[in-house]
């Protein structure tokens, strides 16, 4: 998607909230000239924790402006909806859903120090900025065709 497209996306939702870029800004914790270099088509399509924040503010589901930022294909909006999507191959272990982890009340420990649910919230941000990150350059890495001589 291009990046305006995904900018001028983003204003329509806030103004269709009646939201200012002052409220949005404020809301999702992101200065109020991000926002506007965004809908502007002047920054360059948010990383996913800039999204995250955004949807949360917006109350729009995460999943459908990854979409329309471009770092989810289509349908796995679909695939990120569904409750407890996981692969047919995985096991037991690989079923585990560490942002969920991060989510629950349960107490969770770093290197033997208690997280607090701060500590867990700046965690699942990063590691879903990062996550999403990867999946966009592995999405666009070109694919190494069969050598002939081999």
């Amino acid at each position: 998607m291009e990046q305006h497209s995904f900018g001028t996306y983003m204003r329509h939702l806030r103004e269709e909230q009646g939201m200012s870029i002052n409220q949005l800004a404020a809301s999702a914790d992101i200065s109020n000239s991000q926002i506007s270099r965004i809908e502007n088509g002047l920054r360059g399509v948010p990383k996913p924790v800039t999204i995250r924040k955004i949807s949360d503010a917006l109350g729009i589901p995460y999943a459908e402006l990854m979409q329309r930022a471009g770092y989810l294909e289509d349908g796995a909006e679909a695939y990120m909806n569904e409750k407890g999507a996981v692969p047919d191959w995985a096991n037991s272990r690989d079923k585990r859903d560490f942002k969920k982890m991060l989510e629950e009340d349960g107490e969770l420990m770093f290197d033997g120090i208690p997280l607090n649910q701060e500590d867990k919230k700046r965690i699942k941000d990063v590691l879903t900025g990062l996550f999403w990150e990867a999946k966009q350059m592995n999405k666009h890495k070109p694919r190494r065709r069969p050598d002939p001589a081999e």
